[in-house]
């Protein structure tokens, strides 16, 4: 399989066209409905081998393993007594249920029942799955899928990430008990820089937000904010005098986006924010990233760099209330620095959410 190809081993049984909400939804059910119809990641592609490994998705327990070339993603549940298959392990065949040793293999069959070995296996017993998609160091999936792939816009589009001269760095995610509306919201926010992350970039005596106007795009919308807020480290100091830092965001709805730093010459940083919701108030945050610059550096340099920033994002977006993001226009104040922040609120609206 390519990298970026769906496997067809892992979308040979696809999910109800209509799926029943999850056990103990979270969401308004018109909300779940519309945000299952979308791509989210829900592991690091790396993550992923033969034995199970255990997710949630729209409060969708999920179970994803390797199996003859091609991911399986499924419900966390055996169709014979429900017991998580996450709880299993790989047995060469593929996933053994830990309660009475069912197997499940490629696609999702299942291929042994040691109390019946003999017997043909009746389709009840075969996994419901759900399409697989490995992108950006990332494996992604859709609960509703329209097809049984994704289509060229379903999943955003990173700059430069396949160009020659760019090195991929695939971060650890990060768990946020906060909704991924609230987190996407401060991915996008330029006025925060001076308060929250003075220990990781910013400066706390440039708070200033120099006017900037975004465009709506199909997807979403883009910004281009322009400022004199440096994006390296602290301490470290490589702009010319008075250089202006451009940064691009790119805001794919509901909850991707990225964001491409311009720094001095022609380096680049790329990152990719991508909020996966567990819950409405549990967001996973996969953030991969491509840079042509100090290529030669230890990636774990990066590694904690950016969890220092996201950590400081993160202290913010669990201690807002609500806890999901309101989108009616009055709910909360705006200033004029929050022209991202109504443009994304506004896309919600237009997608039909009733919060974020």
């Amino acid at each position: 399989m390519e990298f970026n190809e769906v496997s067809p081993m892992a979308t040979a049984l696809i999910a109800p066209d209509e799926p029943a909400l999850p056990h103990g939804c979270t969401f308004a059910p018109k909300d779940w409905a519309i945000l299952a119809q979308h791509w989210y990641p829900v592991a690091l592609a790396r993550e992923v081998g033969e034995a199970p490994l255990k997710a949630k998705l729209l409060d969708q327990p999920l179970v994803l393993y390797r199996a003859q070339g091609g991911i399986v993603i499924a419900p966390d549940r055996c169709p014979h007594r429900g017991v998580p298959l996450s709880m299993g392990r790989a047995n060469g065949q593929g996933v053994e249920c830990p309660y009475h040793g069912l197997t499940f293999g490629a696609a999702g069959r299942c291929v042994h029942i040691p109390a019946q070995p003999q017997r043909s296996i009746p389709a009840q017993f075969h996994l419901a799955t759900y399409p697989a998609v490995e992108r950006f160091g990332l494996v992604w999936t859709c609960l509703d899928p329209a097809a049984g792939e994704p289509g060229p816009d379903a999943i955003i589009a990173v700059p430069h990430w396949d160009e020659p001269g760019f090195q991929q760095i695939v971060c650890p995610w990060i768990d946020i008990h906060g909704s991924a509306g609230r987190q996407m919201e401060g991915f996008l926010d330029v006025a925060h820089f001076a308060f929250i992350h003075t220990e990781s970039f910013a400066d706390p005596d440039n708070a200033q937000v120099p006017d900037y106007r975004p465009r709506r795009t199909l997807q979403g919308f883009e910004a281009e904010y322009w400022s004199n807020v440096a994006n390296y480290p602290k301490g470290v100091d490589k702009a010319p005098a008075g250089f202006r830092w451009l940064r691009h965001f790119r805001c794919h709805a509901p909850f991707t986006a990225t964001l491409e730093v311009h720094f001095p010459g022609s380096d680049r940083l790329v990152i990719l924010n991508a909020a996966s919701p567990m819950s409405a108030t549990q967001t996973r945050l996969f953030v991969p990233i491509a840079r042509n610059f100090d290529t030669d550096q230890p990636v774990q340099g990066v590694y904690d760099f950016n969890r220092q920033v996201f950590e400081e994002d993160k202290a913010m977006v669990e201690a807002q209330w609500p806890a999901r993001l309101p989108l009616e226009p009055t709910a909360e104040a705006h200033l004029a620095a929050d022209m991202s922040s109504m443009f994304y609120r506004r896309a919600l609206r237009d997608m039909g959410l009733s919060g974020g």
